[in-house]
């Protein structure tokens, strides 16, 4: 499989490239990213691009399979605008050219409450891009819903670091519907993405659209598959 990974230097993105380039299935890993990546692997075509540009890239596209792991908060983006940019528009921008270009699988990180009747920005915005990708009605199409991740970020989040903390012995009490507000390891998050990338080889690329969600609960299940 040829794959595009997009969001490669971020928390989960950085599990997803590793998983990739250590399985025998893929053949390439296209990772294009604002900076150049350290490390050097024979399947690993890092690209350095502009994501206001991606339309001027279309090569890049010409893949199996796309992981979106693109994402950021208000505050790093800097204003609500900036925040959208990186969460909707670059990720549709990417759905829509993958698209085009005859892709079979697309892979969204999004975010446990996402709707696009949310009253809550961050969780609307998440909303209407998961709308979205559903009307490009990729053959195979994957949301993955992780509540509060866990894991080493290369950038400090204070409050986020703070949860992290506590949040594993809260794990526990959160059973039945709450099970999917339990925080999870970033690694099993992007296991799980890979796992789902590898199943989605075997479709046709004339397929009746199939879109899959996976919050806490199938999230760790298909990482252990």
């Amino acid at each position: 499989m040829k794959v595009l990974l997009l969001g490669a230097t971020g928390l989960i993105g950085r599990h997803c490239l590793s998983d990739l380039l250590a399985t025998s299935q893929i053949s390439e890993v296209i990772a294009p990213t604002r900076r150049s990546l350290q490390m050097k692997d024979q399947a690993l075509h890092n690209v350095l691009v502009d994501f206001d540009r991606l339309d001027e890239y279309p090569e890049l596209f010409e893949v199996d399979a796309i992981l979106c792991c693109l994402g950021t908060t208000i505050k790093q983006a800097g204003s609500r605008e900036r925040f959208k940019l990186v969460d909707y528009q670059y990720c549709m921008d990417a759905a829509e050219l993958g698209r085009a270009h005859s892709a079979k699988s697309f892979s969204l990180v999004s975010a446990i409450g996402a709707s696009a009747r949310s009253l809550v920005f961050y969780s609307r915005v998440k909303g209407q891009l998961e709308d979205h990708l559903k009307e490009l009605e990729y053959p195979s199409l994957s949301i993955f819903r992780p509540s509060l991740l866990l894991g080493d970020r290369q950038e400090a989040r204070l409050g986020e670091a703070a949860a992290s903390l506590v949040a594993p012995l809260f794990n526990p009490l959160l059973v039945g519907s709450l099970s999917a507000y339990k925080a999870i390891e970033a690694n099993v998050v992007a296991k799980a993405m890979v796992n789902d990338c590898l199943a989605s080889a075997t479709i046709e690329p004339g397929s009746k659209p199939k879109v899959k969600v996976y919050s806490h609960d199938k999230i760790v299940k298909l990482a252990s598959d």
